[in-house]
């Protein structure tokens, strides 16, 4: 008897997430009709453990824990390729992103190590510059993930090429950029 109680709130709990996620995005995972162009879009597809499709099957089972806890969600890159090729109109990068938050909401450890640390080194930077800086990425995402010495070698190859700038440029209208960030935060 405790076991079944046990099963319906679990059902309930992803239910309920799944209903967030929706809210969230502003999309209904229960509409994609499985056609996988959506996967066949997405440039990192290979990386993951479920394709976009499958992660829209498993929210429509009712299996929100096991997209929450993917290594998928944290991989998408939000380039929105997936969003677009959609002929349902699902904004599955959008969804992606709102699993991201849920997850993080739940305390559930990402899949992808170090993924956390990128993506506040990247909000760190966009928000203190108004863009990313990207010799300032590496060098916050290093400390961060205490990767120091991964991938040294490739920075001064980078910076001869000019794919790295030694100084952040600046950008106009910074002070809005800082009420974005000032907004969301009092949420």
């Amino acid at each position: 008897m405790m076991q079944h109680s046990l099963q319906i709130d679990q059902k309930a709990l992803a239910s309920d997430l799944i209903k967030e996620a929706e809210r969230l995005s502003d999309t209904e995972p229960t509409s994609c009709m499985q056609c996988g162009m959506c996967t066949g879009g997405c440039p990192l597809a290979y990386e993951m453990d479920w394709s976009p499709r499958q992660i829209l099957r498993l929210l429509q089972l009712g299996l929100v824990n096991d997209a929450l806890s993917s290594r998928t969600i944290w991989l998408c890159l939000t380039c929105e390729t997936c969003t677009a090729r959609c002929p349902r109109d699902i904004d599955l990068a959008k969804l992606m992103s709102s699993l991201r938050e849920i997850a993080i909401t739940q305390k559930i450890k990402p899949a992808e190590k170090d993924i956390l640390s990128f993506h506040r080194s990247f909000l760190e930077l966009v928000k203190r510059g108004g863009r990313l800086f990207e010799l300032g990425l590496v060098g916050l995402y290093k400390l961060r993930s205490r990767h120091l010495f991964q991938d040294v070698l490739l920075a001064p190859v980078m910076l001869r090429k000019g794919k790295l700038k030694l100084i952040p440029r600046r950008i106009k209208g910074q002070d809005k950029v800082a009420r974005i960030f000032a907004k969301i935060e009092k949420q």
